[in-house]
């Protein structure tokens, strides 16, 4: 079994120490019987791409809540859940009791108003008479209007019918909407980004979008809107995220994460085997390797991961040695022996 005795060698202290000098800045070697083996890699600054994920849902960009002013026998239904539809398009009629009530209501009044104004026009009826036909007139016809809207009702946008709760022939009860029709081209996603981000995001900006639904497909979107104010609690900011969906493959509900490129730092990288936790605790380290083959422990902070390779924010100059494997034996200002 080996023994390991250690020795501190103080060079340049016994130097000044011989000449009657203390010395101010000493490092320390450790020195072994047998130097630990490593392998080390030189590390260089390079264009790092500052890349940040954000977990979001799919939302349509505009849904419409189908339903009848009033409870009200449904009549007919022409469209089904994952119909394509169009703007103005009849979905589905109501009882139509009332609206032919009102309109023999409004048949009458029109004549009414007619023998009124001819009336009027001779002197044979006051002002407020004929004022007062002309009300009542015109309440008829946006009371018919409104009913008519109510009985035979249309989608106002164009889109995919989402839910039909009723059936034909079922009394709407005004519990759910009778359909739900919501316009998937566009589709739009809400992400929280850090306040730090704030001055970075602008109208425009464009943005990757990968869906777990499609896996290895990349679909692309624009920042739509920035929201003006930060959240005081989580110190975030809401961003819409709009995107064409022309193929309609995106659909409300799925689980995506958005990508967000804000510029390049011009950073050290080093192989993310280089990097090591301190036990106890989140601070993260490398051995760096000196000239004359010994080691320094270096606290480092480490900025975004691509792949295998980690950004150094702090730490590390452009174009260290460092300790990439073996350094289970190692500590502070050992001597290695490198292996090529």
């Amino acid at each position: 079994m080996k023994r390991f005795n250690s020795i501190l060698l103080l060079s340049s202290a016994l130097i000044m120490a011989s000449c009657g000098q203390k010395s101010s800045n000493q490092r320390t070697v450790v020195v072994v019987d047998e130097a630990p083996k490593v392998t080390v890699t030189k590390v260089y600054a390079e264009n790092v791409p500052q890349l940040s994920t954000y977990p979001t849902t799919v939302e349509a960009e505009i849904i419409n809540n189908i339903t009848p002013q009033s409870a009200s026998r449904i009549n007919q239904i022409f469209v089904e859940i994952g119909d394509h539809v169009k703007a103005g398009q009849t979905l589905a009629t109501m009882d139509a009791i009332n609206l032919e009530k009102l309109k023999l209501q409004i048949q009458n009044d029109s004549i009414e108003y007619g023998r009124t104004k001819e009336l009027y026009e001779i002197g044979a009826v006051s002002q407020a008479n004929f004022e007062a036909m002309t009300l009542a007139y015109e309440v008829s016809k946006k009371t018919y209007s409104n009913l008519l809207e109510n009985t035979i009702l249309t989608s106002p946008i164009s889109g995919i019918v989402t839910a039909r709760n009723y059936d034909e022939g079922d009394m709407y009860a005004m519990a759910q909407p009778l359909f739900v029709v919501q316009n998937i081209t566009p589709v739009k996603m809400l992400v929280n980004i850090s306040e730090n981000n704030y001055s970075k995001v602008k109208k425009g900006m464009e943005v990757d979008i990968v869906a777990d639904a499609f896996p290895g497909e990349t679909f692309k979107g624009k920042v739509n809107l920035v929201y003006p104010t930060i959240d005081a609690r989580s110190h975030t900011f809401p961003v819409e995220i709009i995107v064409d969906n022309k193929d309609e493959k995106l659909r409300p509900g799925m689980f995506a994460r958005v990508t967000v490129n804000y510029g390049t730092n011009y950073r050290v990288v080093v192989p993310d085997n280089a990097v090591l936790k301190q036990v106890g605790a989140d601070d993260k380290y490398v051995y760096v390797v000196n000239e004359d083959n010994t080691v320094t422990y270096t606290p480092v902070k480490l900025g975004v991961r691509m792949g295998d390779k980690y950004e150094i924010i702090s730490g590390i100059d452009d174009g260290a040695s460092i300790v990439t494997s073996g350094q289970t034996r190692l500590k502070n200002n050992i001597k290695v022996d490198i292996v090529k």
